[in-house]
């Protein structure tokens, strides 16, 4: 999905695929190519709002050279939530666009579609249907109930479908609740924290892994306060598990 080629027709119902143009990137999970930017659309209540969760969207998009964009849904469930502050400040601090779930916010985010292929993505019962249908109403996307045995969303999205809206393309895609970092080694990693690049350069060592590296400038600058302190301690766990090659998910981390 996503791909952009070249193609002959004769008339509007008839043509030949002549060639598939190379990816400017490639999403495994969602399968779409061609993404100029990711939506992560995750939840602050029910399910609970996740720092690792979200870390592990923000990776990937990054990994593959996609500007992110962090949207919080159902803000009105605890709209006194001392997480919505801390929210903002953590990831606009790092220059992520951060957008909270309101009719400005639905307005602010409808102004990034135009001219841009757009993949909304999220944890199951996050809201990315709900959201899809605030901003057009007639896509009539299905929406269901949070599961409460499992604290999570049942899957209503089943398959990945770029949508015309705003002179863009969006895919809405199913959701899950799982990313692993299994094909990424732990010196890739590093570049994925945007907010580790310039500190990196106080490094001592030229490969410094930021772990247990002594004069690291990475760790002086989550000492400092200048990186944030629960980002770090997510870099920590997604090296542990490229290390080990498997995932482990804590909760609010």
């Amino acid at each position: 999905m996503g791909d952009d080629v070249v193609f002959s027709s004769e008339n509007l119902t008839d043509g030949y695929l002549l060639e598939i143009l190379p990816r400017e990137n490639e999403l495994v999970r969602p399968p779409v190519a061609n993404v100029d930017q990711g939506v992560v659309v995750t939840s602050l209540v029910e399910p609970d709002f996740s720092y690792n969760l979200l870390d592990r969207f923000l990776v990937t998009l990054e990994s593959k050279s996609i500007e992110p964009v962090i949207y919080i849904s159902k803000t009105d469930l605890a709209p006194t939530s001392p997480l919505l502050a801390e929210i903002k400040k953590t990831y606009e601090t790092i220059g992520y666009t951060v957008i909270f779930a309101s009719e400005q916010g639905v307005a602010e985010l409808e102004r990034l579609f135009p001219e841009r292929l757009t993949v909304f993505m999220g944890q199951s019962g996050a809201g990315k249907s709900t959201l899809l249908n605030q901003i057009s109403p007639e896509l009539a996307l299905a929406t269901a109930e949070i599961s409460s045995s499992l604290g999570r969303g049942k899957h209503t999205t089943r398959h990945v479908e770029l949508i015309p809206l705003y002179d863009g393309l969006v895919a809405d895609t199913p959701g899950f609740s799982s990313i692993d970092f299994l094909e990424m080694t732990i010196y890739e990693l590093p570049k994925y924290f945007p907010e580790f690049i310039q500190a990196s350069e106080n490094c001592r060592f030229r490969e410094c892994r930021h772990t247990h590296e002594p004069n690291c400038g990475v760790k002086a600058a989550v000492a400092a306060g200048e990186i944030s302190t629960t980002r770090y301690e997510n870099y920590l766990q997604f090296v542990s598990e490229i290390e080990s090659k498997r995932p482990v998910y804590k909760k609010k981390k």
